[in-house]
């Protein structure tokens, strides 16, 4: 199970990653007005969430007395740089937490702002939490980069192209999908724990 968490979590990292790679300092920075946030701004709080919600996870409570979540939404980063390494720090936290968890701990009671969860629903809590703000980022920069922007997934206009290579790739298999059994040997390499 813990495999099969990094792997989401990891996927959404790399998209993340592959549009901040595509972003200039500047537009890391851009807000389109005072009630929006900036890539740099997502970001913090991101990281700041990550490092309160894993550190130390199994025995402390996940909202940290030394977060401060307000902050967050304010920009104290000058550079580009500094951005991406409290981006690191944050995945880092959290890819050391995950690689904690054991078939033995995962329905263990951890707390978040003192309310219970085990630490299954911890990990679908922040599962559904991070993918949004990596939304976020990722709509800002195609925003931004317009005709520029390097996609990350299908490409306009090739959904047929693309099924037609998945439908040939696994021509003949009974179940292809990547849907369930993550063990299973029906499964897409890319979907196996």
């Amino acid at each position: 199970m813990k495999d099969l968490f990094v792997k989401r979590f990891q996927y959404y990292k790399n998209i993340g990653d592959k549009t901040l790679a595509q972003l200039s300092e500047e537009q890391f920075f851009w807000q389109y007005n005072q009630e929006s946030n900036s890539v740099a701004i997502i970001i913090k709080h991101v990281a700041g969430n990550m490092l309160s919600r894993w550190t130390n996870f199994l025995i402390e409570d996940g909202e940290k007395n030394w977060r401060n979540r307000d902050l967050e939404f304010t920009n104290t980063f000058k550079t580009k740089d500094e951005v991406l390494e409290y981006w690191e720090k944050g995945w880092r936290c959290l890819f050391e937490a995950l690689n904690q968890i054991t078939d033995e701990n995962i329905n263990a009671t951890i707390y978040i702002r003192g309310e219970a969860h085990s630490v299954l629903d911890a990990v679908f809590r922040q599962l559904a939490h991070y993918p949004y703000h990596v939304g976020q980022i990722i709509y800002i920069g195609k925003m931004m980069k317009d005709q520029d922007w390097q996609t990350l997934s299908i490409a306009r206009n090739k959904s047929e192209d693309f099924n037609q290579e998945i439908h040939s790739k696994f021509d003949g298999q009974e179940n292809a999908s990547p849907v369930c059994f993550a063990k299973s040997d029906e499964v897409r390499d890319d979907f196996k724990v």
